[in-house]
């Protein structure tokens, strides 16, 4: 895996890095997000991430101003993210792409990432092989195996003998299947059933009640960001699943902020696992936090948080990178080899 993440700041000063023959005005960035759709608040949050970052920071280094490119993909439309990275690179220029909240999308745009070599950063999409896909890519997230495989093993440890699990249709959701199935059967656990839903389904009704009636200790649930916790939440508690009876465990956007305030009550005694927190105590995310809720009238998550952490501090004196249109690859390893994301050091700071 990829110890490297990059940032804003970090890649603009590896793109400055330039001979002067290519020398030029603006450090374009190419940002691909689901700004309308079912995902729209994620990516809201993921820009928020973005602007908070060159609010304080400033929209320039080193004398370049960096010129963001936004393009709308509308939800999951992979055929969609690759046509508007493809028009980013051939008829805007970019230097770079950036974004993706989604994992086919960014499935997709890694495909262009690597055909036209162009240096791409994934700031949350979660499926373990997305990276794979180019050669010039990097990730300032996680990755949905190594929490859920955890979270497995975690719940056998705590006495949970039989789960069954539900889990969003699509690759993340299968990843997060087969990590929890791991953990769990690896370290002695039953899955005493499974089930698939559509991605874009509103009502849990039917596959809530399917998990209830295999009487497992508990009920593993993967679900994106969007609307879909909190709609979980409420068939939880119309069809009488009490977590501190039956375990509810799932990743974290299961009990997401805004989720937890639309499921009320039935969210609690829910148990996940998450890379990040916004209640972490640490001086550096109370200031975090502090500062996106003043910018933006809310808390941050992690989708704030990944977008955030792009804008790693810069080195302008690296030049390793040369032209990044001629050596995407020195440019990856030039903005960020051998260092921490600032979210790392935000969780990290007061262990």
């Amino acid at each position: 895996m990829r110890k490297a993440l990059v940032g804003f700041a970090t890649i603009a000063a590896a793109v400055l890095a330039v001979t002067s023959a290519h020398a030029q005005q603006a450090i374009k960035i190419g940002v691909i997000l689901a700004y309308s759709g079912q995902f729209a608040d994620p990516s809201a949050q993921m820009d928020n991430g973005i602007k908070l970052y060159m609010k304080q920071h400033g929209d320039t280094v080193a004398g370049k101003k960096i010129e963001l490119i936004r393009r709308d993909t509308g939800g999951i439309a992979p055929d969609i993210a690759k046509r508007l990275a493809q028009e980013l690179i051939v008829r805007d220029n970019v230097d770079m792409l950036v974004g993706f909240a989604l994992t086919p999308n960014a499935l997709a745009a890694g495909d262009v990432s690597a055909q036209a070599k162009k240096f791409m950063v994934n700031m949350n999409a979660a499926t373990a092989i997305i990276t794979t896909k180019s050669p010039y890519m990097v990730r300032t997230s996680f990755t949905v195996p190594q929490l859920n495989q955890t979270l497995g093993s975690w719940a056998y440890n705590r006495g949970i003998r039989k789960a069954y699990t539900m889990v969003s249709d699509f690759g993340p959701g299968h990843d997060g299947e087969a990590a929890f199935h791991k953990g769990f059967k690896d370290a002695g656990g039953e899955i005493v059933g499974a089930a698939r839903y559509p991605v874009a389904n509103q009502d849990f009704s039917a596959f809530v009640q399917r998990a209830k009636d295999a009487n497992a200790d508990a009920i593993y649930i993967w679900t994106p960001g969007g609307p879909q916790p909190a709609a979980i939440g409420k068939a939880l508690a119309e069809r009488g699943v009490d977590p501190k009876k039956t375990k509810v465990l799932g990743q974290g956007e299961l009990t997401s902020e805004d989720a937890l305030k639309n499921m009320g009550e039935a969210g609690l005694g829910i148990i996940t696992a998450f890379h990040y927190d916004y209640n972490h105590q640490s001086a550096m995310n109370a200031a975090f936090v502090q500062s996106y809720k003043d910018a933006f009238g809310r808390n941050p998550d992690m989708f704030s948080v990944g977008a955030f952490d792009l804008g790693e501090p810069a080195r302008p004196d690296d030049d390793r990178s040369g032209d990044p249109r001629r050596h995407p690859d020195r440019l990856y390893q030039a903005s960020g080899e051998g260092r921490r994301t600032n979210r790392q050091r935000r969780v990290r700071q007061d262990r």
